[in-house]
């Protein structure tokens, strides 16, 4: 592995703090950074809120969408594309050939 370690940040502003304090209490935010980083203890619960929000939400889009496209399609023939539509001015009565 080369380059810094991804917490190597948090831990020289830890050991920095350690260092120039007469208590260690002091220097709580910085460990608890420092631990955070290395363990992701709030992290990953964090993101299993988000991807646990963000499917119910793409289920609650999903199922809007659904009805929208029922509503639509309820009592509607759909086409299909096989046989020309008439344009505007022909219609099939006129053919009086």
């Amino acid at each position: 592995m080369t380059g810094p370690s991804r917490c190597s940040a948090y831990w020289q502003e830890f050991t920095k703090c350690y260092a120039s304090v007469t208590s260690p209490k002091q220097c709580g935010p910085q460990r608890d950074d420092y631990l955070e980083c290395v363990h992701r203890t709030k992290e990953v619960p964090r993101n299993a809120a988000l991807e646990v929000a963000f499917e119910r939400q793409l289920a609650q889009d999903l199922k809007e969408h659904k009805k929208e496209l029922d509503a639509q399609a309820d009592g509607v023939p759909t086409r299909v594309g096989l046989i020309p539509s008439p344009t505007l001015g022909d219609s099939p009565a006129s053919d009086d050939k």
